[in-house]
């Protein structure tokens, strides 16, 4: 996108400039060829790998040669997926292991026969989530329930596995699965939109300490799906609508940023490209900064002042 458009209406463009706070480079580049973590021989991790994305990531994973340890709380639907994830990479390279990430004794088994069997893990995605309804004052046990699952579900793994992948020779990574509503925050579900706000400030943390530790080999990243058709998001069950993408498509762009080494890996879909994501991301920042009303793009006396604005980034884009 122009590097000149400030975040709302309100703010002019400084045509002609080049801020020289912005840098375009990969975090952690690697081999073009072969990279030094998802390829054959290696470990992946998956928590919520029963179905949807997790699903769809172990399979493309164990197409890469790599070996699965494949984590969720469903057991029969995660027994299943691994027995076609086994088709792929065979029974040997494959390890079901019923998980609920909110309960850390859960976790702490996960990881010790995870290293048990292969001694290493290249690939930590930090996939499991939930997505009860919640309102802002109401559903206290759907706050609760999320905030197990999608936060500390995460933070339980993190803690779990990071300290023994930082003490691995080869290198390794952490991809935690955040959300476009933990940073945009549209209205209709707060207790999601919380728990994914939370994740993307850990994971920013996380890289932030691996980055700094001398000679680290794991770096952290922050996979944001655009809309994709799974079981969380299409609970009537269905057809794929025409502008979501399937969970593979999803996962095949996350890896190909990963392999980048891109830290925000934020994934378009068939009705939102990546430049409209950054007009919205742009527009939520300038709440804050501008002091306008919260969620403003959704405020009756703003939100031709959104449209506006999305149009006229639009078609400098052109």
């Amino acid at each position: 996108m122009p590097l000149d458009r400030g975040p709302s209406p309100l703010r002019p463009s400084i045509r002609g400039t080049t801020p020289s706070y912005r840098r375009f480079e990969a975090m952690s580049p690697v081999d073009n060829d072969v990279h030094p973590v998802i390829h054959a021989g290696r470990v992946a991790v998956i928590t919520g790998a029963a179905s949807g994305i997790g699903r769809a990531a172990a399979i493309e994973l164990a197409k890469a040669g790599l070996k699965i340890a494949l984590a969720d709380v469903l057991e029969d639907v995660l027994t299943a997926t691994g027995k076609e994830v086994a088709v792929i990479a065979g029974d040997a390279n494959v390890l079901v292991i019923p998980t609920d990430v909110s309960k850390i004794e859960d976790v702490q088994r996960l990881r010790d026969k995870v290293y048990e069997a292969w001694g290493e893990v290249a690939v930590l995605l930090n996939n499991a989530a939930v997505g009860p309804d919640s309102k802002a004052w109401e559903q206290l046990d759907n706050w609760r329930s999320t905030f197990e699952v999608n936060l500390f579900g995460v933070v339980n793994v993190q803690h779990t596995f990071v300290p023994s992948m930082l003490h691995q020779e080869n290198q390794a990574m952490v991809i935690n699965t955040g959300s476009k509503q933990g940073i945009t925050n549209p209205p209709g579900n707060p207790a999601y939109n919380a728990t994914k706000a939370a994740v993307k400030s850990l994971t920013e943390g996380l890289a932030h300490e691996l980055r700094e530790r001398p000679s680290c080999n794991v770096t952290a990243h922050l996979f944001i799906p655009g809309w994709t058709f799974t079981g969380l998001t299409a609970r009537s069950g269905g057809v794929k609508p025409a502008g979501a993408w399937s969970a593979e498509e999803t996962v095949l762009y996350m890896l190909d940023h990963v392999r980048l080494g891109e830290f925000y890996i934020l994934c378009p879909d068939n009705e939102a490209r990546r430049e409209l994501d950054q007009l919205r991301i742009m527009w939520a920042a300038g709440d804050v900064a501008e002091g306008r009303p919260a969620l403003s793009r959704w405020h009756k006396d703003w939100k031709s002042l959104f449209d506006e604005y999305i149009r006229d980034g639009l078609a400098e884009m052109q």
